[in-house]
């Protein structure tokens, strides 16, 4: 995929801000990322390829490339893999279970663009996917609807995955929102026109005509508000994916896709007419790019058959012409749904699948094609930064492969980001939904404080707009010692320093607490000697609303720049006669 780019965003805004961390995008560096996907007749991945196997060309001008790196899919056994250790009760780890990939999923539910019941099949589909999926494949959980909505961060614990899709308060249930159009709602509208032109003996009047142009108006009203909607969600995921590395698979499941990330004339006119400002194409698309999202559309709809064949008697007794127009029209649909399928895919990247009822095989496939890719980096010979599409090409020197990547970027001044560090190292990485960081490994023990403070007690924590009733918890962290660097000091001494924290979120994603704070250490020998036996202890403690709180937690080494992370979910129960509520929190 091709970005811009100057380095990865480090800053995030204030805890009281927006859902998460927000890059900042400014015009510092010029230089391309080209993630490459290569991949035989079958499907299947070529690996080992080496930089002077490309050529790439951009506006048909041939470019050097400055930096090249192969990524593959580290899959095991399910049965060849050691289990962890079972923890106990409330204790927690951010020992990954399996080798994680390169790239991170996203499962994007689109009930705004989907038909009721594609909602259905599709929720059953990814549950039978979860059931069996490749350990260490890292995937998150987003629906859209009337707005975009978190319901599962990256994770790699199916467990997880299935209880967020299968909870009855906060997963994934079938909805149709108001700007959504169902299939047979055209065919209605037709039917209506039909009908009033038959009462009057086959006659066209003008009543009937505005009739008709009212059912128009408001169907291109629906459109481009999903249009807009769309666009706005797709922002929205690009700024959130925008802080972690890698490659971005979104995997999304709809039966229409209303919108494109690099539009033609014809296709912005279009657009423009349905009341849907093209800037916001222009800015989904550098956002998309900057943050290395390639998208993969899955058709929700499964094998595209007829539709007209219902049991509605006024639509079975209409005449042939009228049927064939309808039959028309469907075909029409489905071949613009492919066509729009394909061009997203292309655009950025990823890959179409439609017109099959095995959605899971569709999801296993677009995780092992979106798991093993090539990163291509070069620096444009056209150095202007004028708004205007360079087109990218690349192609193998010897081979008959097929190759999938960004087709094009927006020569924008906003496409560079800007790196600015944040005085907390932790807090960019604290974003609910972050897949967890393995570079520091621990293990974390997180309990209501027995006793609990008296009523009236400073709170824990650093909001100081926290209202409401709270429960304390007591969150103890055991850090791996081989993990922080812990340098020997002239007197005997093990000096060290490492940053915790942590964030705790509402289930809208409002952060509602914080803690933190630099832990210095200065270990004599015996400390040391017993720190190689158990790990680094540290304690914490903050004060959680009385309702379910994801809570991330953090560590970070200053000595050697490597941080760990880790998001538990707590469901709040209320207390009972014989004292504080307990935790019982899920992790990813």
């Amino acid at each position: 995929m091709a970005v811009i780019s100057s380095g990865m965003p480090l800053r995030a805004q204030t805890p009281a801000g927006a859902q998460g961390s927000v890059p900042v995008y400014e015009a510092h560096a010029r230089a391309v990322v080209v993630d490459v996907v290569v991949t035989e007749g079958s499907g299947e991945a070529v690996p080992a390829l080496h930089k002077q196997d490309f050529q790439v060309l951009e506006d048909g001008k041939p470019q050097t490339v400055d930096f090249f790196e192969e990524h593959t899919a580290k899959t095991s056994p399910a049965d060849a893999l050691p289990p962890l250790p079972k923890m106990p009760p409330s204790v927690y780890t951010n020992v990954p279970p399996a080798p994680e990939s390169d790239a991170v999923n996203v499962l994007l539910l689109d009930s705004l663009n989907t038909e009721k019941e594609d909602q259905v099949y599709v929720r059953q589909q990814i549950l039978e996917f979860l059931k069996n999926m490749q350990p260490g494949t890292r995937c998150a959980i987003f629906t859209l609807g009337s707005k975009l909505r978190f319901v599962q961060g990256f994770t790699a614990d199916t467990a997880v995955l299935q209880a967020a899709l299968t909870d009855k308060k906060n997963g994934v249930s079938p909805e149709k929102d108001w700007p959504s159009r169902a299939r047979t709602d055209n065919q209605d509208d037709q039917e209506q026109i039909a009908t009033m032109v038959a009462l009057l003996n086959g006659h066209m009047t003008g009543g009937i005509q505005a009739v008709a142009e009212s059912q128009r108006d408001f169907a291109d009203f629906q459109a481009g508000d999903r249009a807009a909607m769309t666009l706005e969600a797709l922002q929205y995921l690009a700024r959130y994916l925008g802080g972690i590395p890698g490659r971005k698979n979104l995997i999304w499941f709809a039966s229409s896709f209303p919108v494109t990330v690099f539009p033609t004339p014809s296709q912005r006119q279009a657009m423009s007419e349905m009341r849907v400002n093209t800037s916001a194409m222009t800015k989904t698309a550098d956002l998309l790019t900057v943050s290395n999202v390639a998208v993969y559309p899955v058709g929700a709809e499964g094998l595209m058959v007829d539709h007209w064949t219902g049991s509605n008697s006024a639509r079975a007794g209409r005449s042939g012409g009228a049927v064939m127009r309808e039959i028309a029209g469907e075909n029409a649909g489905r071949a613009d749904t492919i066509a729009a399928m394909e061009q997203l895919a292309a655009d950025t990247g990823g890959k179409a699948f439609y017109n099959t009822n095995d959605l899971n095989m569709a999801m296993q496939r677009a995780i092992a094609d979106g798991s093993h890719y090539y990163t291509l980096v070069y620096t444009p010979t056209n150095k202007k930064m004028d708004g205007s599409y360079r087109r990218i090409e690349v192609k193998l020197t010897e081979g008959t492969y097929k190759l999938a990547y960004r087709r094009g970027y927006n020569a924008d001044e906003s496409l560079a980001v800007e790196t600015k560090p944040d005085s907390d190292p932790l807090l960019p990485l604290l974003t609910l939904g972050l897949p967890s960081a393995t570079q520091v490994l621990y293990g974390v023990r997180v309990v209501p404080l027995s006793p609990q403070p008296a009523p009236g007690s400073t709170r824990a924590g650093m909001n100081p707009n926290l209202t409401g009733p709270v429960t304390r918890y007591a969150v103890d962290f055991m850090v791996r010692w081989t993990d922080v660097a812990l340098d020997p000091a002239p007197d005997g001494k093990h000096r060290g320093s490492i940053q915790m924290g942590l964030m705790a979120y509402d289930r809208n994603g409002k952060a509602v607490n914080w803690a933190g704070g630099l832990q210095r250490m200065n270990l004599s020998p015996n400390v040391y000697a017993s720190i190689q036996k158990s790990g680094i202890p540290a304690h914490m403690e903050i004060d959680l609303p009385n309702s379910d709180v994801y809570l991330e937690t953090g560590v970070y080494d200053w000595g050697t720049g490597k941080a760990g992370t880790l998001e538990i979910l707590i469901h709040f129960v209320p207390a009972t006669a014989t004292g504080a509520p307990p935790a019982a929190p899920k992790t990813n």
